[in-house]
């Protein structure tokens, strides 16, 4: 039997446990079993607290020889416990990478992180650079690859028939604090090609740098925003910096996919991202947007585009994002990993 262990999830808008959810929901698709108790979105933290510790007791119960169960990590205390049990009763266990502990919050160190990893037997990565990542940390077990979070939406991108208009707009979907991502007050100044639209909480208009022509239109939820989009591009950056994302969240989107990108993906538009970032080799290999090396290259980028060369990355972002409507990429991990296991996907 495949299984999983459904929990509490407090706030859903979130886009970590929109991605939670969605896998979920993917695994139920196929035919997978829920172990757990069912899922619950108690907001009081008493509450929620309770609802998921009854879900992780109860779960390995229905554990047995052979079975293989598949964890979102991190699950922070109850990992352990839960890789344990499951062996105790026979049973294997795939691990699917939101978070690591030891890179944004520094909670874990590296040593313990791979530790706590290896009591899986089998483990999902985000890209190929993270998969390497751990393996060059001394993680001994298989790891495989997801390539990008599928996201699960009712709702449809608007169909684009004609040219875009010019200048392009490239949206930005967020946290906009500024010092959590000073680079978004200093983009596109005095830039012929672009402008910026930005969707989120925290914006700080007056940081914004005289000549960059920025078009806030506060926070919107995902269904919203596929619905109809105002952007030409969706930008994937971090930071302070526009010359490549840094700190620890730069030295973090290295090895991760941001659930942002699926987001753009699904409203149909091309991405624009840092070509250190972990996802950099797949927009270019599927190419559906630009990987650039700093943001002040991009207006020059915009400029030289032909409207056919646009169109042609619409085209194939509009692609991808069907496939993550349908669970594609969380799919094909799941079904690699269980094959490597013993198992088959029915």
């Amino acid at each position: 039997m495949n299984c999983y262990l459904s929990r509490n999830y407090r706030n859903t808008a979130y886009a970590g446990t929109k991605a939670k959810t969605d896998i979920e929901q993917i695994m139920q698709n196929l035919g997978f079993k829920n172990i757990g108790r069912s899922q619950t979105r108690y907001k009081g933290v008493v509450t929620a607290f309770f609802a998921t510790l009854a879900s992780m007791a109860t779960a390995p119960l229905h554990l047995n020889k052979g079975d293989i169960l598949v964890l979102q990590y991190p699950l922070k205390k109850y990992f352990k416990a839960e890789c344990r049990l499951a062996h105790m009763r026979g049973a294997k266990v795939v691990v699917l990478i939101h978070d690591l502990g030891s890179f944004r919050r520094k909670k874990l160190t590296i040593k313990e992180e791979i530790d706590k990893l290896s009591l899986a037997d089998y483990i999902i990565a985000h890209s190929e650079s993270m998969r390497d990542w751990l393996t060059e940390h001394g993680c001994k077990i298989p790891v495989g690859v997801l390539g990008m979070f599928d996201f699960l939406s009712a709702t449809t991108a608007p169909k684009m028939h004609n040219a875009p208009q010019t200048p392009y707009k490239v949206m930005y979907v967020g946290g906009l604090d500024y010092g959590y991502n000073a680079a978004l007050y200093q983009m596109g100044q005095n830039a012929a090609n672009w402008s910026t639209v930005l969707y989120g909480s925290g914006f700080e208009p007056k940081k914004v740098l005289p000549g960059c022509n920025v078009d806030y239109r506060g926070y919107i939820n995902s269904d919203d925003l596929i619905a109809s989009p105002e952007g030409d591009f969706g930008l994937v950056w971090y930071g302070s910096s526009k010359s490549g994302c840094e700190g620890i969240i730069g030295d973090y989107i290295r090895y991760i996919a941001p659930h942002k990108t699926s987001l753009y993906l699904r409203c149909e538009v091309p991405v624009i991202v840092w070509n250190g970032s972990g996802i950099a080799d797949f927009v270019k290999r599927e190419g559906i947007g630009l990987a650039i090396d700093s943001l002040d290259n991009l207006d020059a980028i915009l400029g030289a585009m032909t409207v056919d060369e646009y169109m042609e990355m619409k085209r194939k972002a509009a692609a991808i994002g069907r496939k993550l409507s349908e669970g594609s990429y969380t799919t094909a991990a799941l079904t690699t990993a269980i094959k490597t296991l013993g198992g088959e996907i029915k």
